[in-house]
């Protein structure tokens, strides 16, 4: 660490959701010092620790509604704020960074209080409540969508897009064995999997590996259907390291609709059919897929109305009409910068100097 480099909190927690942006923006940053926010057992703590100093505060969701556990919430969430205020100023922060979600509360008012800049990325559609009642506090908060600046009309805004890890912006070698004249399918649920999601793609893999297809199907680690379904063309595992490689090797991708992996399948120009995640904090997921069939990338079921034989209908439709995939590969390039973590690191070091 170089005393004279500028020093960075970066306060990101959760899913890859908020993490892989955040640790996208910290690639383009090596001569910074860089310090990161979290939460005790989540992603970041297996995620984080190899490349940053790792420093966790305990912290819950804002309840909808007031009650017994508000209190709770509501002491954890002074604590945290003291917390992070005694790192900034013990580490000498000169800058804040934070990719949204509820460790960006005690991020923000932090900084706040030790008067030096934050910047806040939003890459849902739908802001969350942390951004819609901190994002004023903020120098800029960078969205992830051009629409969401109408959620946010007291809010310095300016669309970024939302970064992604740089090996999704050069060409991957793919190492599992997938003859190069056979369609691949890769199911993805996100970083914490999707059981719905699985069975369905469990339910029409039959019909679809026999129609000629592969199908990489990642399930996350909660499923305990894995296992029950065989085939020598459906590869079956918990997550994949080179997802970069695998969606640019896709000919097709049923996903959830998480901003950060519309982002990936944007970058890597791959049509997808989306079945956004039902129980969505305010439906967020359907309104980030909501913008990619506007886009004309991607086709959006919800989940309770997609049966098994209409995914497989749907699937092979796709699959036999190179016409309509190749529009969709291109209109999903369309939706998405490349640079997004560049532009985000530029606005840290012009507001850091």
């Amino acid at each position: 660490m170089s005393v004279n480099n500028p020093n960075l909190l970066i306060a990101a927690s959760g899913t890859g959701g908020h993490l892989f942006p955040a640790l996208a923006v910290a690639q383009q940053l090596p001569d910074y010092n860089i310090s990161w926010l979290g939460v005790p057992h989540r992603l970041e703590t297996s995620l984080v620790p190899q490349s940053f100093p790792l420093f966790t505060v305990d912290i819950d969701g804002f309840q909808t509604s007031f009650g017994v556990k508000t209190i709770f919430v509501m002491f954890k969430m002074i604590t945290a704020i003291a917390k992070t205020y005694q790192l900034i100023k013990s580490k000498k922060i000169d800058i804040v960074f934070t990719t949204g979600g509820y460790i960006a509360a005690p991020a923000i008012i932090g900084a706040k209080l030790a008067k030096i800049p934050v910047i806040l990325h939003e890459s849902n559609y739908i802001p969350g409540k942390v951004t819609k009642l901190f994002g004023s506090w903020c120098e800029v908060v960078g969205i992830g969508f051009t629409g969401t600046s109408k959620y946010l009309p007291k809010v310095k805004t300016q669309w970024i897009s939302t970064p992604v890890r740089e090996e999704f912006l050069s060409a991957q070698t793919l190492e599992v064995g997938i003859p190069d004249d056979m369609p691949l399918i890769v199911a993805v649920g996100g970083s914490q999997g999707a059981l719905g999601l699985n069975k369905l793609v469990r339910q029409s893999a039959p019909s679809l590996l026999e129609a000629g297809a592969y199908i990489v199907h990642l399930t996350g680690k909660q499923d305990e259907e894995v296992g029950t379904f065989h085939h020598d063309h459906y590869l079956e595992m918990p997550f994949y390291d080179n997802m970069a490689g695998l969606l640019q090797r896709a000919n097709l991708a049923i996903s959830r609709s998480g901003a950060g992996t519309l982002t990936e399948l944007a970058i890597t120009k791959t049509p997808s059919i989306l079945i956004p995640y039902p129980f969505a904090a305010e439906d967020h997921q359907f309104y980030n897929g909501q913008e990619f069939v506007n886009g004309e990338a991607s086709l959006l079921f919800r989940q309770d109305k997609l049966t098994a034989d209409l995914l497989t209908e749907i699937v092979l439709d796709l699959l036999n009409n190179s016409d309509k995939l190749n529009n969709m590969a291109e209109k999903a390039g369309n939706l998405a910068l490349r640079d997004s973590a560049k532009i985000l690191a530029d606005i840290i070091k012009k507001l850091s100097r």
